[in-house]
């Protein structure tokens, strides 16, 4: 297999979904027939909200390591807070993974029906702004993430707010992520070649190169998207809602250069979800002839697949 260095995924404009919704949909569903990724500019998510989350999380990630192990929750299978460097595995890997990352998720009141499903989020001592950071960044991508939904909606032929309730609760988690300068030759990648668990991703920081995403022909294509612009991916259970119609790629993060090992990579991926009972099962409008239901009679409920996903990657 070869690396493609040259830039494929042509750049959408979210201002298109102004006066052009469906030229919007065609061309970022487009995207991620071919792809499964896509890449959003001028997108509605507050560049100061991203410059403070961004700001904290390198300041978090900066703290003394037994300062960050506090955080660490035993047996939590990551969902929230700290988990140390070397942890987690891409599923079938023999190498972890070169990071270590932060998981925040959706704040529920008390007696939230979902409550046994989504831990409370844990605040950082150390850092008194760290919560509130980090609250308006999932806030905000909570909301561009529905916005891109009504569009896939609209592609699929389906309600432009038909994913609106199945997502207004979901297990949806911001993870801010440290990929530590690189020592020596180590036999680890900084992600190992994988496929996202949830519906859709969104993508800031992606700057630094190190991504890739595996096309059709079987080459890694590099993803390099313009200053401040968002990198979308369908996740597993999207691709299985659509029959694979809209596919879940396979994409890594390749170790630096030697010239750029010595530098750490920041990113914060938005892994949206599903609300925790809603029945994953294929779209009626994703089967015909040339398109049989891959999963007739394996209806499964969002959480029970994600917890599937999780003890393949060694978090639970």
């Amino acid at each position: 297999m070869t690396e493609i260095t040259a830039p494929r995924l042509t750049p959408v404009s979210l201002r298109q979904a102004d006066h052009d919704p469906q030229g919007f949909c065609d061309a970022l569903c487009g995207s991620f027939r071919e792809f499964g990724f896509g890449v959003v500019c001028d997108h509605s998510v507050d560049q100061a909200i991203i410059d403070t989350a961004v700001r904290e999380t390198k300041a978090f990630f900066a703290l003394p390591d037994a300062v960050k192990r506090h955080y660490h929750v035993e047996g939590g299978g990551g969902a929230r807070g700290y988990t140390p460097f070397g942890i987690e595995i891409a599923k079938g890997a023999s190498q972890r993974d070169l990071k270590e990352f932060w998981h925040r998720g959706r704040d529920l009141p008390a007696g939230h029906k979902f409550e046994a499903y989504m831990p409370a989020n844990i605040s950082v001592a150390e850092r008194p702004g760290f919560d509130e950071a980090t609250r308006a960044l999932f806030t905000a991508l909570d909301e561009m993430g529905a916005i891109l939904l009504r569009a896939i909606a609209r592609h699929l032929g389906l309600e432009e707010n038909w994913f609106d309730k199945a997502v207004d609760q979901g297990n949806s988690v911001l993870r801010l992520l440290h990929y530590p300068p690189i020592q020596g030759d180590p036999a680890g990648v900084r992600a190992g070649a994988h496929e996202d668990i949830n519906v859709i991703t969104l993508l800031l920081g992606a700057e630094e190169a190190g991504l890739q995403v595996k096309t059709r022909q079987g080459d890694w294509l590099e993803i390099s998207p313009p200053q401040g612009a968002l990198v979308v991916n369908i996740g597993d259970m999207l691709a299985r809602l659509t029959n694979h119609q809209l596919p879940s790629t396979t994409h890594r993060v390749v170790n630096p250069p030697k010239e750029r090992a010595g530098f750490s990579r920041y990113s914060t991926p938005f892994f949206l979800h599903f609300n925790p009972d809603f029945l994953i099962e294929t779209l009626a409008q994703c089967v015909d002839d040339d398109h049989p239901d891959q999963y007739a009679g394996q209806a499964i409920t969002a959480n029970d697949y994600l917890d599937e996903r999780l003890k393949e990657i060694g978090l639970k």
